[in-house]
């Protein structure tokens, strides 16, 4: 069941396509919906992502998808004090759009992507456009080092970082090892040694007990400026 803003913003978003093809940007959906800030439409949008309304098309930039809209034989939703409130009427159509807007994420420093450097201290924000971001709260570190080459991963490159405290086999994830040092590394299991693996064949891969690796995020895309 959908609260009463998700079900606006989603009513809101069908509305622009229907009658332009063209979707709102944040700021307007912020506007709509009367927001203080885009980080709540951002929010909303993840919720309605995680229960199958809603859907960013991962080769467009900044485009969303709507995907269904609420059961009409449910016609009503439950607003945020949890009363229940009528639906407005859906409208018929549904077309992938634009959704041009910009998401600032918190830019903690430098992370290495080579041997393990001093854990990231610096707090300042970098504006990543939306559509690079899925669901959950993300972070933004600059890349320090060559060890990721191979995967793509540049120095000076923005990875951007979902939080995370666990990973899969072969995920590129942020390492914290014994508390202070930051890594990038392609992440892996050895019984009960973690080994750390760069994508550099200049670079030998890092292991370690489990209990000194944390993971803090998988890397969920990336920012690179040209000069």
């Amino acid at each position: 069941m959908l609260t009463a803003k998700q079900h606006e913003l989603l009513h809101f978003i069908q509305e622009r396509l229907d009658a332009s093809g063209i979707s709102p940007s944040f700021e307007e959906m912020k506007e709509a919906l009367g927001l203080k800030s885009k980080s709540g439409i951002h929010r909303l949008i993840s919720a309605l992502e995680e229960r199958g309304f809603l859907r960013r098309l991962p080769n467009r930039a900044r485009a969303l998808e709507v995907l269904k809209v609420p059961d009409a034989a449910k016609p009503a939703v439950r607003d945020d004090r949890d009363n229940i409130v009528p639906l407005r009427k859906p409208a018929p159509a549904m077309r992938p759009i634009a959704a041009n807007d910009i998401v600032e994420v918190p830019l903690h420093g430098k992370i290495a992507a080579g041997v393990p450097i001093e854990a990231f201290e610096d707090h300042n924000n970098l504006a990543v456009p939306a559509a690079l971001l899925g669901s959950g709260e993300h972070y933004a570190l600059e890349v320090s080092g060559d060890s990721m080459v191979e995967a793509g991963i540049f120095d000076g490159d923005y990875a951007l970082i979902q939080k995370a405290s666990t990973a899969r086999e072969g995920d590129i994830v942020v390492a914290l090892v014994d508390g202070q040092d930051a890594t990038l590394k392609y992440f892996r299991r050895e019984g009960r040694m973690i080994r750390l693996d760069p994508a550099n064949s200049a670079y030998e891969p890092q292991r370690y007990p489990a209990e000194r690796v944390i993971v803090q995020g998988r890397l969920s895309g990336l920012l690179r400026r040209y000069h």
